[in-house]
């Protein structure tokens, strides 16, 4: 084996990753369930959160923060989805890695 080429190998999948990671931190990812809605960039972090309800009683305090935790759920399912798709082909070689 030629261990350079081992490595120009390993620093160009690294590289790839890292343009992976990159493309996925740049998109916006939504979730939603019933009326409510959020927004998570690739980093995973919640950046916007609209209910489309007009008015909320108190009966729907509860309803609603369920919904939010749910909407958010969706959004981190979508994410992670991202992750696995442009990035699952290197999921095997990076066991031992990280």
């Amino acid at each position: 084996m030629n261990m350079q080429k081992i490595m120009q190998q390993a620093q160009k999948m690294q590289r790839d990753l890292q343009n992976k990671k990159d493309e996925i931190v740049k998109e916006t990812f939504e979730g939603h369930y019933e009326w409510v809605t959020v927004v998570l960039n690739g980093s995973k972090e919640m950046i916007s959160c609209k209910i489309s309800k007009d008015e909320i009683s108190a009966e729907d305090k509860e309803v609603l923060e369920d919904f939010i935790v749910l909407a958010v759920k969706d959004a981190l399912k979508k994410v992670e989805d991202e992750y696995q798709s442009k990035m699952g082909q290197y999921a095997g070689m990076l066991d031992g890695l990280m």
